[in-house]
């Protein structure tokens, strides 16, 4: 578990993220950063957001295609509240693209991609 500030944009901002499929794009609105501090060091995630549910993080680390996904993680994340909210890896899942080739499951944006690896959440499926 890590502790993240959130840091909102002064307006959302749209960003284009590739897919598992080729020729594809998505389409995500980003609402702010979360910085915090994994395994020492200190990194920085886009957040993705405009419902209810809170925010959600689409992210690759360095155990990308060697024990988890290679293209993407999903993390849901609650509202932040006073500038702060915890970030459970354990949580990290799998996008439907991980289970099937007919999912057109969007990748990671490069701004997310972490320097460590995150061993906790789902894993490769197999």
């Amino acid at each position: 578990m890590a502790r993240a500030t959130f840091t909102p944009y002064d307006a959302p901002v749209t960003v284009t993220t590739g897919a598992v499929v080729e020729g594809l794009e998505h389409h995500h609105t980003a609402v702010g950063t979360l910085d915090f501090e994994l395994a020492g060091t200190a990194q920085q995630l886009v957040a993705f957001g405009g419902n209810d549910t809170g925010l959600k993080v689409l992210f690759t680390d360095a155990a990308s295609g060697v024990t988890t996904y290679p293209a993407a993680r999903i993390l849901a994340v609650a509202e932040p509240e006073g500038g702060s909210v915890a970030l459970d890896f354990n949580r990290a899942a799998n996008l439907p693209c991980a289970f099937t080739d007919y999912a057109t499951c969007p990748v990671a944006p490069a701004e997310n991609r972490l320097t460590v690896a995150v061993e906790a959440g789902e894993k490769t499926p197999g």
